[in-house]
């Protein structure tokens, strides 16, 4: 029985991140914005319908399938961990120190890599409004992307809340322009008014079974998972959130959900419109795969056109600042728990994010961007395709985390059998072996646009990456302040975590915390 008059323990006050600042309302639209829905369709669904053709619908719903099986892994994780590391947190408490490490390498890898693309695309889509001929100015494109970084990074750094009112305006703009692009297609189709090769949606776009080969059916699966990665940002702001046990979870599940709806229902309007021709707007015309929106916008949207062009440039942009939040948390919780310099756990004292992390983060993307733009353009374009790998590299360790971290507990009731033990165990199977048949794949020189010591220039970007952090690791641990966290003793499994109790004083809840 507890001492009545024994003191009571110091309420946590946890990494001095602005808790209380989102609800499930900004948690979902943060979270939606991350995977850049505009663009990720845009640079995406050309490629997946020249791979499998009419089975591109069924392509992009068997690709939900492993996110949302880890979405699961997050909710419960962070249900008993609401910790802003999240894969590093979950990892290093379910494993050790070491695996832990490298799932939040993971975190940074992805988020850098995509930094720097996302940059590039919103320079280029910049000048396609204002002065189309300076488009192609790489110059000027990677001073403009540089400037976005930048301008990105500083709202980041000035706080979450002029962040999630940024997200609230340009993630309608997106969903505005999707939801016309579908309306427009849809009506021309059925009015009979739909350009030549135009046709109508058959269920068999949706049979699994009529994939051409298997070796086209896991490539299609590969392109569609890099669209919807992102929506982990809900979780990294957990800190940040109104009821941080619940509603980061509950996010994540429901953006996912959009998404899915999202990318399916755009991808059946395209293909009816265009339809699957090798010649002028047909989906299958290679010249068309780089961006659909850009080649169809002129014939569905006429002068409003550059509605789509806005839509694709916001729709990089506002990822651009959202990537910056999950990799600066993930730095943030590393130094807290001494698997960083203790720098980058400084913390504005006014605005409460992680100020130093944030800083770099946007540094080393710029200077990411700029080397990768001065060595080679094809260099930049084969990082985006080894994205993949450190994607399905975190995600499956964040899954095999969940069913390890809750292993005493899988099979107390069905509840914990399937959402600690199936879903989490199936999702990081699948992504290991997408991991794995990426990686032997990218190994061909045909792969990608660059070859580096007599392979594909993508697998030496991906795995280079990767094992870069390894190394990184190894010196780092020779540090006396690296110690006890490699000694299991700044963060294990019983270990408390460093954030606030549910029933410290919030900031100011930008969307009233809806529950």
């Amino acid at each position: 029985m507890s001492n009545p008059t024994a003191p009571a323990a110091p309420p946590r006050e946890g990494k001095g991140l602005a808790a209380g600042t989102l609800g499930l309302w900004g948690s979902t639209v943060i979270g939606l914005a991350s995977t850049a829905p505009v663009y990720s369709l845009a640079a995406t669904l050309g490629f997946v319908v020249l791979t499998v053709g009419a089975q591109a619908p069924i392509a992009f719903i068997i690709a939900f399938v492993p996110m949302l099986l880890i979405a699961f892994a997050y909710r419960e994780l962070n249900r008993d961990v609401p910790d802003c590391g999240t894969a590093f947190t979950w990892a290093t408490k379910a494993f050790g120190p070491w695996v832990g490490w490298m799932g939040g390498w993971g975190v940074a890898v992805a988020g850098t890599v995509v930094l720097a693309n996302l940059a590039q695309i919103g320079g280029i889509y910049f000048w396609l409004l204002v002065a189309p001929d300076l488009a192609e100015n790489g110059f000027v494109v990677t001073v403009t992307g540089v400037v976005f970084i930048a301008l990105m990074s500083w709202i980041s750094w000035r706080g979450l809340e002029i962040g999630e009112r940024m997200q609230n305006v340009l993630l309608a703009v997106q969903y505005l322009a999707l939801i016309l692009f579908v309306v427009f297609a849809t009506w021309q189709v059925v009015t009979g008014t739909a350009p030549e090769g135009s046709t109508t949606p058959e269920w068999s776009w949706f049979d699994p079974f009529a994939f051409s080969s298997f070796g086209a059916f896991v490539e299609s699966v590969l392109l569609a998972l890099f669209i919807y990665w992102g929506w982990d940002t809900c979780l990294s702001l957990n800190e940040e959130t109104r009821d941080p046990k619940r509603i980061p979870g509950r996010a994540a599940v429901i953006t996912t959900l959009i998404l899915l709806v999202t990318y399916v229902g755009v991808t059946v309007a395209a293909m009816s419109y265009a339809g699957l021709g090798d010649a002028g707007m047909g989906l299958g015309n290679e010249g068309n795969a780089d961006d659909v929106f850009f080649a169809l916008k002129d014939a569905l949207f006429g002068p409003w056109a550059w509605l789509l062009v806005i839509a694709v440039m916001i729709s990089a942009v506002s990822s651009t600042q959202t990537t910056i939040l999950p990799t600066a948390r993930t730095t943030l919780a590393m130094a807290v728990y001494r698997a960083l310099p203790k720098r980058f756990a400084t913390v504005h004292p006014r605005y409460h994010t992680p100020s130093f992390s944030t800083i770099l983060m946007g540094v080393v993307a710029s200077v990411f961007y700029v080397g990768m733009t001065l060595i080679s353009d094809n260099i930049l374009q084969d990082t985006i395709l080894s994205l993949g790998l450190a994607i399905a590299f975190y995600y499956a360790i964040t899954g095999f985390s969940c069913v390890w971290y809750f292993r005493r507990s899988l099979f107390s009731s069905w509840r914990h059998f399937w959402n600690r033990l199936v879903f989490p165990l199936v999702g990081a199977v699948l992504l290991t072996y997408a991991f794995v048949y990426s990686a032997i794949d990218m190994l061909d020189p045909e792969y990608g646009y660059t070859v580096i010591w007599g392979v594909g220039g993508v697998f030496v970007i991906g795995v280079g990456s990767l094992a870069l952090g390894a190394v990184l690791m190894i010196v780092w641990a020779f540090f006396a302040e690296s110690r006890p966290f490699f000694r299991g003793e700044s963060l294990n499994r019983s270990t408390e975590v460093l954030v606030p109790d549910e029933d410290q004083p919030t900031y100011r809840s930008i969307d009233g915390g809806v529950a």
